[in-house]
């Protein structure tokens, strides 16, 4: 599989994921107001850009609310969540997090 293919198969996992998953958000982003239109935000996010994404993979992404610009980011851990796991392994646990970019 050649990297092109390698990524655009995370992308495509990642996408699953963010539509369907558990989402974790950080103490800055709970306090917002609208915390279920993040979260419908982020599942709905498309705006992907060599910026943002640079290798295709769909793992992070940003915008602004009510001037508040948010970043969301999907890491990749082993079942017991010690540590990295390859993302397209079957065995690899996504966790998405959203925050705030002064959270980062």
């Amino acid at each position: 599989m050649t990297a092109v293919e390698t990524n655009a198969k995370i992308a495509e996992l990642n996408d699953a994921f963010r539509k369907k998953e558990t989402m974790s958000v950080s103490q800055g982003v709970f306090n917002l107001q609208d915390v279920l239109g993040l979260i419908r935000a982020v599942r709905d996010f498309s705006n992907f850009t060599e910026d943002n994404d640079p290798y295709g993979e769909h793992d992070f992404g940003s915008f602004t609310v009510g001037g508040v610009k948010i970043f969301w980011k999907i890491d990749y851990y082993t079942e017991d969540l010690s540590g990295w796991c390859d993302p397209l392994s079957p065995d690899c646990n996504r966790v998405l997090t959203i925050m705030r970019a002064d959270e980062y």
